[in-house]
C-alpha cells in the first residue's frame, strides 16, 4: 500500500488513496510487483504524450493505407488510428474522472462525519420542555383564531 495517502486522513485516522488499487492487500512479492508493473505500464499507456505518439505511428502508416490495394482510409481511421489513440485518451480520461471522484468521495465521507457530529449535538441541545418551545407557538396560534372568531363580521 502507499504510504503516503494521497487525499490525507479522514478524522478517524482511515487513509483516502487517489487510486482503487492503493487500498487493496496484495499478497507476496509476486503480487506487489504485478500490482507495480501493471500500474506503471497504465499510467505510461494512460498519458497524452503516448496519445500523440501513438498519432504519430498512426500518421505513418497513412500513405501505406491510402495507395491501391491498401487497406483504405475508412478502415485506417477504424482500425488503426481510432483503436490506438483513442486508448490513450480514453484511459487519461478514466484517471481524471477516477481522480475527481475519489476527492469528491472523500469530501462527502468528511461532510457525513461532520453532519452527524452536528446532528448528535443538536440533539443534545434540544429541549422540548422549555419556554419558546412549539407548545407556546401552537398557542399562541389558537389564541388568534379565538380573538379573530370573536371579531364582528363587517359588512361589505
Amino acid at each position: 500500500m502507499a504510504e503516503r495517502p494521497h487525499f490525507g486522513f479522514t478524522k478517524h485516522g482511515l487513509p483516502v488513496h487517489a487510486h482503487v488499487a492503493d487500498h487493496l492487500p496484495r499478497k507476496g512479492a509476486a503480487g506487489r510487483f504485478n500490482a507495480w508493473l501493471a500500474v506503471k505500464i497504465t499510467k505510461g499507456v494512460g498519458s497524452m504524450w503516448c496519445a500523440y505518439i501513438f498519432a504519430a505511428i498512426a500518421l505513418y502508416g497513412l500513405p501505406q493505407a491510402l495507395r491501391p490495394g491498401g487497406e483504405g482510409i475508412i478502415s485506417w481511421i477504424a482500425q488503426t488510428f481510432l483503436q490506438l489513440v483513442l486508448l490513450s485518451i480514453i484511459i487519461v480520461g478514466q484517471d481524471v474522472q477516477s481522480q475527481a471522484s475519489d476527492a469528491r468521495s472523500a469530501k462527502t465521507f468528511e461532510d457525513a462525519e461532520a453532519t452527524k457530529a452536528d446532528v448528535a449535538t443538536a440533539l443534545d441541545r434540544l429541549d422540548i420542555h422549555t419556554e419558546g418551545g412549539i407548545k407556546d407557538v401552537l398557542d399562541a396560534i389558537a389564541d388568534l383564531r379565538g380573538e379573530l372568531a370573536a371579531r364582528p363580521k363587517r359588512k361589505a
